[in-house]
């Protein structure tokens, strides 16, 4: 047997929507002529979630963060005041910006109407809601307690949109000056370089290998442009590629780990991440074993999902969170593994976490405010020696020039 979602009308024209059960779908159109009503479409749960999917991958442009938040705040307030759920949704999908999630909130709508669960509905859209939205969803709606879910989901999401935030800006200065710094030398060697060149070609005077060095590049970008164009297309293919096989997502996020001014600010997010996502799954309902799933499946860092992952397996055998991951200090500090501890004596431990992601959240904020601070010294130094470099090797052939007349 399987599950339809229909469409019908009566011979009155009244039109209802629902999901019958029915071996074929004469069946399904058996049914409904016995209840006086005809059937108009009709189409199994699998059929709808591959229609779904097939849809909501055809416009261009993902669904920000800021709109999902948007959406889990607003719908909280809704479900909070009464208003039931189908129309909820369908009033903030005339309010979104976004085409995709317009188009996604009206299908899980029409699926909610049709006799799906909310979780359900979700389910069909996993590249816009996560499974951490997905998994707090379905706790709600079984505790009867969605809206406490929805204000947890959309605190969630606040934070880590206000950590994104602080590291995109914290970013936005270095690599600014960097941009800025390579145009200006390119337009030195395309410009300036050739007509040096033609001066020192025509004088006849030996050039030094560094002057050699300089030349042959801006000549170079002058003459075979594309090849520099080519060139950069390929290594950023190559890094895209790398980042989606395993061994080359694990080198790049090793890398990012050794990297002296980086790797503290990177542990700090993640560890953030991990235990505000982890109080929030918690504070929902979520058993441990299953909390911990899903906040692996969250983390981005390869090192940090292995440890989580293999935390995962030893708290399934009845081993204290805590204890599981003592092996992982060079991952997850001492500090989060004894507040852990703390928390699994108190009981409190969704608290605890909550209160280690504030603190580790203020940690990447001022790290991030001191970054600038810290990098500005750096691009100065790296600026002063490519402008000392170019201007060595144009002045002194010319300083040469001088000293044989």
């Amino acid at each position: 047997m399987a599950k339809y979602f229909y469409t019908a009308k009566s011979l009155k024209g009244e039109e209802k929507s629902g999901v019958l059960e029915a071996k074929d779908i004469h069946q399904l159109a058996k049914k409904l002529r016995e209840q006086s009503f005809i059937l108009i479409k009709a189409e199994t749960g699998e059929e709808a979630a591959k229609k779904r999917k097939f849809a909501i991958s055809l416009p261009f442009g993902g669904v920000g963060l800021k709109e999902k938040m948007f959406f889990a705040r607003n719908l909280q307030v809704m479900v909070a005041s009464g208003l039931p759920l189908p129309r909820a949704i369908e009033t903030l999908s005339s309010q979104t910006k976004s085409k995709k999630f317009q188009k996604a909130l009206l299908n899980i709508k029409e699926d909610i109407v049709k006799g799906k669960s909310f979780s359900e509905a979700l389910s069909i859209y996993p590249d816009i809601f996560s499974e951490l939205f997905l998994n707090m969803v379905k706790v709600g709606e079984e505790a009867g307690t969605l809206d406490e879910v929805l204000k947890i989901l959309a605190q969630q999401m606040e934070k880590e949109n206000t950590l994104k935030s602080k590291i995109m800006g914290a970013m936005l200065y270095p690599a600014v000056i960097i941009v800025a710094m390579l145009g200006i030398g390119i337009l030195m060697l395309v410009m300036v370089v050739p007509q040096l060149a033609a001066t020192f070609k025509e004088l006849e005077i030996e050039l030094p290998a560094t002057t050699k060095f300089v030349m042959g590049l801006g000549t170079f970008l002058v003459e075979k442009w594309y090849l520099v164009i080519l060139i950069l297309v390929f290594f950023i293919f190559f890094f895209l590629q790398a980042k989606r096989t395993k061994r080359g997502k694990a080198t790049i996020d090793a890398f990012l780990l050794k990297l002296p001014i980086i790797s503290p600010i990177i542990r700090k997010t993640n560890a953030a991440q991990t235990v505000r996502t982890l109080s929030s799954l918690i504070a929902s309902g979520v058993p441990i074993v299953r909390a911990l799933e899903i906040v692996s499946g969250t983390l981005e860092n390869v090192y940090f999902k292995k440890a989580i992952s293999e935390a995962v397996e030893r708290v399934r055998k009845g081993e204290k969170l805590s204890e599981a991951l003592k092996p992982y200090q060079d991952i997850y500090s001492l500090t989060v593994i004894q507040m852990i501890a703390v928390g699994e004596e108190t009981g409190e431990t969704s608290n605890i976490l909550e209160k280690l992601a504030d603190f580790f959240e203020e940690e990447v904020g001022r790290a991030t405010e001191n970054l600038a601070s810290v990098i500005e010294p750096v691009i100065m130094l790296i600026i002063g020696a490519a402008v000392g470099f170019f201007a060595i090797s144009m002045i002194q052939p010319m300083y040469s020039m001088l000293q044989g007349i």
